[in-house]
């Protein structure tokens, strides 16, 4: 029986369409590194943190349709921290830490395998040229304390996409984000600045991290690769 993955998060890892294009989330770049077998269906969402993911009832409809062996991967931060709003605000060791633990209980409570996975950087680089480190305050550490906690596997991701983002550069880096130039895209006219949201090249190089990150968690996450014997590190992509 096939496997799938289920992956509950944000815009940086939704599943894109033509409307959006080039918008590339990091579930699409999963395909790249999976086996054909391997489903991923994919919840994410724009501006969903942990709290309105779940007020949507988008967990529940998880719940209904993983199944024992699946995996749940789950990324959120991005928009938790939103204090301004209190639909997706979520204090980072208090309320965020709750809802990561009900994520992880949909899984167990279905015998599947949960994995947390920390939010993306984003590509902010300040005036002298380095990039904002703290962007997203204590959410990536509350997320690594959970899964310690909890005893969860989980993938940094945030600090493997600052160490990528401080190779590449503020030069570098630029191609991953959807950075555009006016008139080369139908569905944006005026162009673009927009360092959070990922274009193909960003979702494939982060995805490929997280896929690294699998391989060298072994065991059942190796298997939903492929080849991981042959896996590249394309953060020079």
């Amino acid at each position: 029986m096939s496997k799938s993955i289920f992956w509950a998060g944000d815009s940086t890892v939704k599943e894109n369409d033509f409307t959006t294009y080039p918008q590339t989330g990091i579930g699409q770049g999963m395909h790249l590194f999976t086996k054909k077998e391997v489903l991923i269906n994919n919840y994410a969402e724009n501006g969903r943190s942990t709290k309105n993911f779940i007020d949507e009832s988008r967990l529940a409809v998880i719940y209904d349709e993983i199944r024992k062996d699946d995996f749940l991967f789950i990324q959120f931060g991005h928009n938790d921290g939103k204090i301004e709003d209190p639909n997706r605000y979520c204090e980072a060791f208090g309320e965020y830490q709750e809802n990561l633990e009900k994520f992880v209980n949909v899984a167990r409570n279905r015998k599947a395998h949960p994995v947390l996975i920390t939010p993306l950087c984003r590509r902010w680089f300040q005036g002298n040229n380095q990039l904002q480190e703290d962007i997203h305050g204590d959410y990536p550490k509350a997320m690594i304390d959970t899964a310690q906690r909890l005893d969860v596997p989980y993938i940094d991701l945030f600090s493997a996409s600052v160490d990528c983002l401080k190779s590449l550069g503020i030069d570098g880096s630029k191609k991953l984000f959807m950075n555009l130039i006016a008139s080369d895209y139908v569905n944006y006219p005026e162009g673009l600045d927009d360092n959070t949201h990922l274009r193909y090249e960003g979702a494939v190089l982060f995805a490929n991290i997280i896929a690294l990150e699998l391989k060298n968690l072994g065991g059942i996450y190796g298997e939903l690769l492929l080849t991981p014997d042959k896996l590249l590190n394309l953060r020079r992509i």
